[in-house]
């Protein structure tokens, strides 16, 4: 799945993609139907790219993206609008290793909202454009190192400039003051 530019923004709901940024922010497009377009401003609102975020586990935490995957591959995914029960017993079941305590049903219904807008988008069910090579492949290609060109003229003596004098300072001997003078 290719959530790249896929972003949620604070006090707004729903889902944005990224279409260009500007000095101030990012120019975003809702996901739904009537395609709102929105300037956010960076120094006001706050953006969460959706490949970044994770959810809080035991152990690691889990990545948004995988908790997406075994959510397209459940079979019975409850309404956003479940009780907490339901939505946590279905949480074990996609998120296994989730922190109970740090993930709150308020969290569990945004992640739910967040999956019936994208399951049925195209670019839910495509790969990201950058995968990364495995590390066998990587270690069998590596590029012949190449010796750096031996250099024939000298470098350049940059002059230096001399740090000013400090300013001398004033020495006076102390006035003796039983002598009038």
């Amino acid at each position: 799945m290719n959530l790249s530019g896929i972003v949620a923004v604070s006090g707004k709901p729903g889902l944005w993609k990224a279409l260009a940024q500007n000095k101030t922010g990012f120019i975003l497009e809702s996901l739904d139907a009537q395609k709102i377009k929105l300037i956010a401003n960076l120094s006001t609102a706050k953006l969460a790219a959706l490949d970044e975020i994770t959810i809080f586990g035991y152990d690691d935490d889990i990545r948004l993206t995988d908790v997406f995957e075994r959510m397209k591959a459940a079979s019975n995914v409850p309404d956003a609008k479940a009780d907490g029960k339901a939505l946590r017993a279905f949480f074990k079941e996609v998120a296994p290793d989730h922190d109970e305590e740090k993930v709150y049903a308020s969290d569990m219904k945004k992640v739910l909202n967040w999956f019936t807008i994208l399951k049925d988008m195209p670019l839910f069910s495509e790969e990201p454009a950058a995968a990364p090579a495995a590390e066998g492949e990587a270690e069998t290609e590596k590029p012949a190192v190449k010796a750096a060109p031996k250099v024939t003229e000298k470098p350049k003596q940059v002059a230096q400039k001399k740090a000013p004098a400090a300013p001398k300072a004033k020495v006076s001997a102390p006035r003796n003051p039983s002598k009038k003078g």
